[in-house]
């Protein structure tokens, strides 16, 4: 069974920019700087497209993690969907939402994975694996929010 939730955050970036800023691979390794992630495989630096797989390394929990994902779904620039294809999630799918909101946009992050059960367990994937997935997401969509180059 797959954990599921939504972070929304609001930007006075255009929907466009935005939408480019959460494609692009320099924006994510540098919102992600503290667990040291880095593109190693596939798309490694500009913005990365439909049918396009980035492999990331990262540190988390201590461990170093690897996974690659591909965008699988693209209706530039209003949304894309980013699915892992190897790596430590048994299943593992980001929407990424962008709505005009006021003089900027809304932007809607809803995130579905599963951890192997012998890894964690379910209360565990719950309690733990959510909450720290979710913290990073929110740390991401702050860099991006107010991003100045």
């Amino acid at each position: 069974m797959a954990v599921s939730f939504e972070c929304s955050t609001e930007s006075m970036l255009a929907v466009d920019r935005l939408f480019d800023l959460s494609r692009d691979i320099t924006a994510h390794t540098e919102s992600m700087r503290a667990s040291r992630e880095r593109a190693v495989g596939g798309v490694r630096s500009g913005l990365i497209g439909l049918g396009q797989e980035v492999t990331w390394r990262a540190w988390h929990f201590g461990l170093p993690l690897r996974m690659t994902s591909r965008i699988t779904e693209m209706d530039a620039p209003h949304r894309f969907t980013d699915e892992q294809v190897r790596g430590p999630f048994t299943y593992f799918r980001h929407e990424h939402l962008f709505h005009r909101h006021g003089a900027g946009t809304l932007m809607i992050d809803r995130v579905s994975f599963a951890a192997p059960l012998g890894f964690l367990g379910r209360a565990a994937e719950r309690l733990v694996l959510a909450r720290y997935m979710r913290r990073l997401i929110e740390h991401r969509n702050s860099f991006l929010r107010d991003v100045d180059w």
